[in-house]
């Protein structure tokens, strides 16, 4: 991990085009400013977790197809077909 220390307005680089700057301070929080293009998605470490959760539960609940078969009323095995 490499650690960095930064002022009020002081910024560091990441890359070619992803800036993040220090533009505020008040006691024990620091406000980041982050400028990047559109493509490089930015999340707070908790939220990225919350949305991998999210994706493995669809994922394994996808896996699922005999229950999602009776929910969207299509005959399962042993049942007679139209």
């Amino acid at each position: 991990m490499l650690i960095l220390a930064r002022k009020l307005n002081e910024s560091i680089i990441i890359g070619e085009d992803v800036v993040v700057s220090v533009v505020d301070i008040k006691g024990d929080q620091v406000r980041l400013g982050i400028t990047a293009p559109p493509q490089v998605k930015v999340y707070r470490h908790e939220v990225f977790e919350a949305i991998q959760a999210e994706n493995r539960a669809a994922a394994r609940a996808g896996t699922d197809l005999p229950a999602i078969e009776g929910l969207l009323g299509k005959p399962g095995p042993g049942k007679n077909q139209p």
